[in-house]
């Protein structure tokens, strides 16, 4: 016979709930997207919004505002930008509207921008610009503006990979020396006539499209028109509608080529230049989905070959640490172990021998106990943080659609992991015996982040000095104040109050009340080759990883590589363990 089960009242209502609650779960997480990254649908006929972020270049990396130079704005508010993370406003990020009008799915040639005339200053303005190749970074649906590039296997077996350089060149400074203008210099082109390509994916059954692609192919077009046109009315109108806007250089039928003549700037010429900006915009299917669309912006900085040889090299750092280690548990262990198995006791008036003579002195606090525990705090600090910021990078919750997340997360996961630098801080204070905790904690608060933020403030006044988008407001300076003062130190303090009251950590043995004298130490054991050896070799395991992210850093790319970055940050933390083990068994060996 079955057994048979009942259930309470109570008990059918808290499965009821526990149903209800699992099923309202699934249903959420089926239509979760992290902030600021959901998807946006268009219809056929829509219009979008075309935005620009700032002006950048890796060779000053000083980004300033895109309005800092005199282009196309009529329709535009000046005074009104997007709303910032903190993040952005750290990177120097500016976003304004631009007068640039797109409507979903319409193919248009040769649509007039504007029409400017520009005096000798303002072409100075943008020559010096081209001759430090300042890019334009547009923005639509989130996405980067990039001009695309093709890479072929050189094996000649596979695919041609198609990469992106984000953002577009405001022009081009002629390499031909032959080529040169009155003033001698070579010849600068701006790039007035832009063609851009919008990728979209389309849901056949919502009949909804969505944006996967932005890219842009600049050229440089020196514009000639017959009739009089009046500029103000053929705002975003294409030329050739009627005669009212025609040009002779392109129109919807003429669209510009590399064979059209360019547009010279003469920076010596002491009249006006006429400048007229136009633009084609041409929409192509895709099937790139928009949950992959930054596909191809990321696989620009992918080379994982180099990433795993990088690993490799790490790996075998530490397996050479790991045989050093090794030989140093047997060949100077390996008699003590087998005398304690023998039982054999040291005779009296026998004295230990090598680093054994020293075991009563090891823990004797150092000169510089406090500032010791104050590095250490700081240092758990950032380790504890890094590990938070790694799991929420490789989890893929610091989408690079997210601007700015990266930045900004890496600042309030340092300012909230205060309680545990002060912790440790407090724990390792209180085992040298110190008894001025507070003091303690203080310190730990206020050392590392007071000389950053002084470096920070200096370096901020020299970039207001350059009047670049880089510098830091004064509200921002105000904000970083308030995290650092009204949160970090306050957690650093709270841990360092429990981390005190904590029993001290016990020493396995008994520090000698008299210190023992310690010889004169041979050259190869002084603080500088134990700095440099202990140096070398964690960098050693590091640099290959580190040479690509500095890079993503200063060529304004995307790094999305954080797999290999975590698999690298254990490598160094492994390096770091062993490097440290060696140099202090050789250090008390000679002592």
């Amino acid at each position: 016979m079955a057994p048979s089960f009942s259930m309470s009242p109570s008990s059918k209502t808290s499965a009821l709930v526990l149903a209800l609650t699992i099923a309202l779960s699934a249903h959420s997480v089926a239509a979760f997207y992290l902030p600021g990254v959901a998807p946006t649908d268009y219809e056929l006929g829509e219009a979008m919004r075309v935005k620009v972020e700032a002006l950048t270049s890796v060779k000053t990396q000083l980004p300033y505002e895109y309005y800092v130079l005199p282009f196309c704005h009529k329709g535009v508010n000046l005074q009104q930008q997007d709303a910032l993370n903190l993040g952005e406003v750290l990177r120097g990020s500016r976003i304004y509207d631009t007068p640039y009008s797109m409507t979903m799915g319409e193919d248009q040639t040769c649509k007039i921008l504007c029409q400017a005339k520009y005096d000798t200053q303002e072409i100075q303005a943008f020559a010096l610009m081209i001759e430090e190749e300042y890019r334009v970074n547009l923005l639509l649906d989130n996405l980067p503006v990039a001009m695309a590039m093709y890479a072929e296997d050189t094996t000649g077996a596979g695919p041609t990979t198609k990469l992106y350089d984000t953002g577009y060149p405001i022009g081009h400074e002629e390499k031909d020396t032959k080529r040169q203008t009155r003033g001698g210099k070579r010849p600068l082109f701006l790039f007035n006539h832009l063609r851009f390509t919008v990728l979209y994916n389309e849901d056949a059954v919502r009949g909804k499209r969505r944006i996967v692609g932005f890219e842009v192919e600049p050229f440089s077009v020196k514009h000639s028109y017959s009739n009089q046109v009046d500029w103000d009315n053929c705002v975003n109108k294409v030329s050739g509608d009627n005669s009212a806007c025609a040009l002779n250089t392109c129109s919807a039928r003429q669209p510009v080529s590399v064979s059209s003549a360019p547009l010279v700037l003469d920076v010596s010429n002491k009249g006006e230049t006429e400048v007229i900006w136009t633009y084609d915009v041409v929409y192509k299917p895709s099937p790139i989905r928009w949950s992959t669309r930054w596909d191809t912006y990321l696989s620009a900085a992918d080379d994982a070959e180099v990433h795993w040889f990088s690993i490799l090299n790490s790996f075998m750092i530490v397996l050479f640490l790991s045989g050093i280690i090794a030989m140093i548990m047997v060949n100077t262990l390996r008699r003590d172990f087998q005398r304690y198995e023998r039982g054999d006791p040291l005779e009296d008036g026998q004295e230990e021998t090598g680093w054994k003579l020293v075991h009563g002195d090891v823990f004797r606090p150092p000169i510089l106990a406090g500032w010791l525990t104050v590095m250490v705090g700081t240092g758990t600090q950032l380790a504890v943080s890094m590990v938070f910021l790694m799991s929420f990078a490789c989890f893929g919750f610091l989408s690079p659609a997210n601007r700015g997340a990266f930045m900004q997360a890496m600042l309030f996961l340092f300012v909230f992991m205060g309680m545990f630098g002060g912790f440790t801080s407090a724990r390792l204070f209180r085992m040298f015996k110190g008894t001025r905790w507070r003091s303690n904690g203080l310190w730990t608060a206020m050392l590392f982040p007071g000389i950053s933020f002084a470096i920070f403030f200096t370096l901020n006044l020299f970039i207001w000095g350059q009047k670049s988008s880089g510098a830091v407001p004064f509200g921002t300076l105000f904000a970083l104040l308030l995290m650092w003062l009204g949160i970090s130190v306050p957690l650093v303090l709270c841990g360092s109050f429990f981390g005190y009251r904590k029993q001290p950590i016990e020493h396995p043995v008994r520090t000698n009340q008299i210190p023992r004298q310690v010889p004169v130490q041979p050259w190869f054991v002084n603080s500088v080759c134990s700095i440099v050896v202990g140096g070398v070799l964690p960098f050693g395991a590091v640099f290959v990883e580190m040479f690509y992210l500095l890079s993503s850093i200063w060529l304004h790319q995307v790094y999305y590589l954080f797999g290999f970055l975590v698999l690298v940050l254990i490598i160094l933390f492994l390096t770091c363990c062993e490097v440290t083990i060696v140099l202090t068994y050789f250090q008390l060996c000679c002592e």
